[in-house]
């Protein structure tokens, strides 16, 4: 209850790392060895939260030809109900909304325990998508049927870099009942840190108290992470591109920008008085990323207040 506790009280300063299930031609032994090498590997790290992906094609958003092949995955809640039964710390289930229906969406949250388990739903990744249920229904679902499970929302400082309108989005998100958010991965400083200024202080003019913000970061082994990685539509500025295209070690470059990212990030929510917390992905499943990755989790746990 430690890190609902903390996200009620807007306390922020807590380490969670997402991971995305197996594919959905994983048989259950499958499942159940990728779940153990995932525990035994995360275990150590003192997380506050698990973060369980649910993952949905976007080709609907981004016409170019997608880097890696989309391949299902299993249900994030069967993955953790079947094989992650025994994870120690709360874990935040994603909830890709319009692949499920009202009564589906009902029914899990109806068993879910507050206690043990957050959401974040994430809305159709484009206006022109056929969906069985939109994020306001499914917001809506939520409040009638588990209201005191405590509902996530997505934050994208790269939508905030036009209009400036990402913070507005993140309120009226707020106003339905979100008490926190998860960002895509950062590699725009400057992106990050205008939404994050312009959310805190929009909050203080409207008499709000901020929410936390959970700043998700990721290494890149090659140029073909970093080509998935802008398919995503995640920024990265072109001197960072340049700094790993020609680096003799990509990932360690890689690494070294994701880390001083999050410390400035990280700073800088402090001075603002903005509660945050940090996420860990591995965009790659190459055990040389995944690995990387967990010691990025190791670096920034060490510098939270926890």
């Amino acid at each position: 209850m430690d890190l609902q506790r903390r996200i009620v009280e807007r306390a922020g300063e807590f380490l969670v790392f997402a991971v995305t299930p197996p594919r959905l031609s994983a048989d259950a032994a499958r499942a159940q060895e990728i779940a153990d090498v995932t525990a035994e590997r995360l275990r150590p790290l003192d997380l506050d939260a698990l973060i369980l992906y649910d993952i949905d094609d976007e080709s609907d958003r981004n016409p170019e030809p997608r880097p890696f092949p989309f391949l299902p995955t299993m249900d994030p809640a069967a993955y953790l109900e079947d094989q992650l039964a025994a994870w120690p710390t709360p874990v935040i289930v994603y909830r890709a909304t319009g692949k499920y229906t009202e009564d589906e969406l009902r029914s899990w949250l109806q068993r879910q325990d507050p206690d043990r388990l957050l959401s974040v739903f994430v809305g159709a990744s484009s206006r022109d998508k056929d969906v069985a249920t939109t994020l306001r229904q499914a917001q809506q679902v939520r409040r009638e049927t588990n209201p005191d499970l405590l509902l996530g929302g997505v934050a994208i400082p790269e939508r905030h870099i036009d209009g400036r309108e990402e913070h507005l989005r993140l309120m009226a998100k707020q106003d339905a009942g979100c008490s926190f958010y998860v960002t895509q991965v950062i590699y725009n400083l400057n992106a990050a840190k205008t939404l994050a200024s312009d959310y805190a202080y929009a909050c203080a003019e409207h008499g709000l108290r901020p929410v936390p913000i959970v700043f998700t970061f990721s290494v890149c082994g090659s140029m073909k992470t970093m080509d998935f990685l802008r398919w995503l539509g995640v920024d990265v500025p072109g001197w960072i591109e340049n700094d790993l295209r020609h680096s003799q070690d990509t990932l360690d470059a890689s690494f070294e920008h994701a880390r001083a990212t999050a410390l400035d990030l990280m700073a800088f929510c402090r001075r603002l008085g903005l509660p945050f917390g940090i996420n860990i992905e591995s965009v790659s499943t190459r055990k040389v990323e995944i690995e990387a990755s967990v010691r990025l989790a190791v670096e920034l746990g060490n510098e939270l207040t926890r």
